[in-house]
């Protein structure tokens, strides 16, 4: 007699499901795992029966062999002890084998028996939903399965639990959802002082999901304002939230089950790695670019990184998803996300004071800059200038709108892109809008229309730069309450679209 339980191998933010065979035979006692187990499973037998004699099961003098299956499809990580061990008391007939059927686990075995977290519980639960059966898990990573509540999530915390409550003598309640992580912001957008232009371009980017980069001397209030960006961003929507929280649940970075409604800002440093940025690793892991789904990925000394690394994010800023090709692993992970870039004009930061600028000016500035290339230069939908506050400046109190208030034009600008796109669920904002859609939403005016063929012309705009002005004037248009593109939107993009000299 074979028993079965059910388990899941994660192939990016996809579960797939694995059934876990076990067979109890005549023979030379042994306890052996196949169908590509990696070192995390094969040594999965060594917990399972010092878990079993912690429970006093001793295991019978027979072979036992462990088959998972699909047997093509490489398996990883510590979660398949806990459907070993069901497919082993099943098999000896402590555990009924139609209950046990009915069950996709996970969950890591300690020598005690008890269960310990693993990663990927969200996902697990939407492939148990989608299989029609219950997810058991650990009593630690109920509470973030529980939000698919479109299946039953047991949470125990020993093995014993499962025994126990599998043969009705001490059935377990199901889980319940986390908490929901509420926003908040003690950054706020009127402490950073003037920079009036570099603010309105916040809230443009924020309005319409657009990447953004400033350039400006040091200390004049570029990191500043990144991290004042999350401040005027809407929340996630359910499905939103859902969507991020499964790859940060990859990435064991949900807290106690909740899950957060604030959209992901993520800031590495220059030094991080391809791997680290893109996604990669033994595991192939999602990056940054897939942590910052549905939010902001701020690289903050962009010149700074490594060119291989600015490159990688050519097609991620594209397609809004990212293949990663291992020679063990091809992942795709999405990672539609607002870029924000912010660099000193060039190595000693100070390209346009005369007072301070060294003696390569202005070749350092050329020199410093082309490390960016023109392909991801053109990527950038909205450029703007960072000018030096006055130190005289810094005691005036206060000025501008507040970020609640900015938050508030941007969620309504939001929400109109919300109903334009209603009919094509790919698309979110105006920064996705493209072909026949991009055509029709984004059409200016004759004035309008004429001013952006002589901005074209005269700077030579890429057709990719052509129609980010568009997306940008249409945002613009959205925040003004406007139901067409006009001159003075179409006036503002272009003037975001170039540098301050080159408008000048």
């Amino acid at each position: 007699m074979v028993a079965r339980a059910y388990s899941v191998a994660f192939q990016g933010v996809e579960a797939r499901i694995v059934e876990v065979q076990c067979a109890v035979t005549p023979g030379l006692p042994a306890f052996s795992i196949v169908g590509l187990p990696d070192k995390a499973v094969s040594e999965a037998r060594d917990r399972v029966r010092t878990a079993l004699t912690s429970m006093a099961i001793a295991l019978p003098s027979k072979r036992i062999t462990i088959n998972l299956s699909p047997a093509d499809l490489p398996k990883e990580g510590s979660h398949f002890d806990l459907p070993i061990a069901l497919a082993l008391l099943a098999a000896l007939d402590i555990l009924p084998s139609d209950v046990v059927e009915g069950v996709v686990a996970l969950g890591e075995l300690s020598l005690d028996g008890s269960l310990v977290p693993v990663v990927g519980a969200l996902p697990a639960a939407v492939a148990a939903a989608q299989e029609n059966r219950s997810l058991l898990c650990s009593h630690a990573s109920g509470a973030e399965a529980a939000w698919v509540n479109a299946c039953q999530v047991i949470a125990a915390r020993s093995l014993g639990d499962v025994v126990r409550h599998y043969t009705g003598q001490v059935p377990l309640s199901p889980a319940e959802p986390g908490e929901v992580a509420m926003m908040s912001h003690c950054r706020d957008l009127r402490e950073v002082k003037g920079q009036e232009r570099a603010k309105r371009a916040l809230e443009i980017a924020a309005a319409g999901r657009h990447h953004l980069m400033m350039v400006g001397t040091p200390g004049s209030g570029k990191s500043m304002l990144a991290a004042r960006l999350p401040s005027i961003l809407p929340p996630l929507s359910a499905s939103e939230a859902l969507d991020t929280s499964m790859i940060h649940s990859l990435a064991g970075l949900l807290d106690e089950g909740g899950i957060s409604r604030a959209r992901p800002f993520r800031e590495p440093h220059h030094t991080a790695s391809m791997a680290a940025i893109i996604g990669g690793g033994r595991n192939a892991k999602p990056g940054e670019v897939s942590l910052a789904h549905n939010g902001v990925l701020f690289m903050d000394e962009f010149p700074e990184f490594a060119r291989n690394v600015l490159e990688t994010l050519r097609q991620p800023i594209e397609t809004g998803e990212v293949m990663i090709s291992r020679a063990n692993a091809h992942v795709k992970y999405p990672c539609r996300f607002m870029l924000v870039a912010a660099a000193n004009p060039c190595k000693c930061g100070y390209l346009t004071d005369p007072a301070r600028a060294c003696a390569k000016v202005p070749h350092c500035g050329e020199d410093y800059m082309g490390r960016i290339s023109g392909p991801l230069m053109d990527r950038f939908d909205m450029r703007v200038d960072v000018p030096p506050v006055a130190y005289t400046d810094l005691d005036l109190p206060s000025s501008g709108d507040s970020s609640a208030e900015v938050a508030q034009r941007v969620a309504q600008a939001r929400d109109i892109q919300m109903a334009r796109y209603a009919a094509s669920p790919e698309m979110l904002c105006n920064a996705d809008a493209e072909g026949d859609i991009l055509t029709q939403v984004t059409a200016p005016d004759a004035e309008g229309r004429d001013l952006l063929m002589r901005a074209a012309d005269r700077f030579h705009l890429s057709a990719r730069g052509y129609h980010r002005v568009l997306r940008v004037a249409r945002t613009i248009a959205d925040l003004d309450g406007s139901a067409d593109v006009r001159r003075p939107h179409i006036a503002e993009a272009v003037s975001f679209r170039l540098p301050s000299s080159a408008v000048a």
